[in-house]
């Protein structure tokens, strides 16, 4: 009779970007791949792309696939490196803020942010530096644990009652939107998140985050919404890409058009009159009116009519 291979004997093939193509394992994970592949790729995976999907490193490939190995040279790398980064602050806020309830926490273009509600916190909601960079420090805290990023699929009903226990209305919104066999929490320590992912291994790659603002931001973009916190924040795996980021970020408030235009007192703004409009100074007025006065003079010579 022929050899029949049970599950553990299962082997399934794994395509990779060059095209060449390596076996493995049935259940075989992302960082399985990474590490038969090289022992640096592995230590600097963040996530894997698989059939196009990005998920977690320690998911196990349950047939076969192509596959992508994402480091931090990859733009969705970084998306699962700052979506992570969101967890943390949150997880910062929890334990220094106490009942804070949590909107959404997604990465950006730039970094992340999370849209919390403060109103039932112990304290008023972080607004200035000393404030951010205590939440720094104690994302650094946390980070520095090195604990995993845990996927869980629950139900509909687990979630639901998860987070009615635990207070959290916005989650429980959310909750409401999605369909029974699509939830997944990401637990992180002690900290639980609804979320589909994929997020790093651990947090322990997360060594520099820099919170960088704060904002008002309504529930859902609904003004007749609650009005929630929106923390912005960016983080990266070395300190020398966090002080590149932060000088280019102060060399482009030196270059804003609004910190030019009050320095050549060309005009300025008022929250009176609202914080978009600028009002012209007679510097202003007086270059505006030259440039408008060239172009008519050259649309005249050209044939245009007024």
């Amino acid at each position: 009779m022929p050899d029949v291979q049970t599950p553990q004997q299962q082997k399934i093939t794994i395509r990779l970007p060059d095209g060449s193509e390596r076996t493995h394992p049935t259940g075989a994970t992302g960082y399985d791949v990474a590490e038969d592949i090289g022992a640096g790729l592995a230590r600097d995976a963040l996530a894997v792309k698989v059939n196009g999907e990005v998920r977690d490193l320690q998911r196990p490939i349950e047939e076969d696939a192509d596959l992508e190995v994402l480091t931090w040279d990859d733009a969705e790398g970084k998306m699962v490196f700052w979506h992570s980064s969101a967890h943390l602050l949150a997880e910062a806020l929890e334990a220094l803020y106490g009942d804070v309830k949590f909107g959404v926490g997604p990465p950006i273009e730039d970094g992340f942010y999370y849209d919390v509600d403060f109103s039932d916190a112990g304290r008023d909601a972080p607004s200035s530096e000393d404030d951010l960079a205590e939440i720094e420090e104690k994302m650094q805290e946390l980070a520095a644990r090195d604990v995993p990023y845990e996927r869980e699929p629950v139900s509909k009903d687990e979630a639901m009652q998860y987070f009615t226990e635990k207070g959290a209305p916005y989650k429980q919104e959310l909750i409401e939107e999605l369909e029974d066999g699509t939830i997944t929490f990401y637990r992180q320590g002690e900290f639980t998140d609804l979320c589909r992912g994929p997020h790093l291994p651990s947090t322990g790659a997360i060594t520099y985050p820099k919170l960088l603002s704060t904002a008002g931001a309504y529930w859902r973009g609904d003004e007749d919404r609650a009005q929630l916190t929106r923390i912005y924040g960016v983080s990266f795996p070395k300190k020398k890409l966090l002080d590149e980021h932060l000088e280019m970020l102060e060399k482009a408030r030196e270059r804003d058009h609004r910190k030019l235009g009050r320095e050549l007192e060309l005009f300025t703004f008022s929250e009176t009159v609202g914080a978009g409009l600028p009002m012209w100074l007679p510097k202003g007025t007086t270059l505006r009116e030259t440039l408008e006065g060239f172009l008519q003079q050259e649309q005249l010579e050209r044939g245009y009519e007024p």
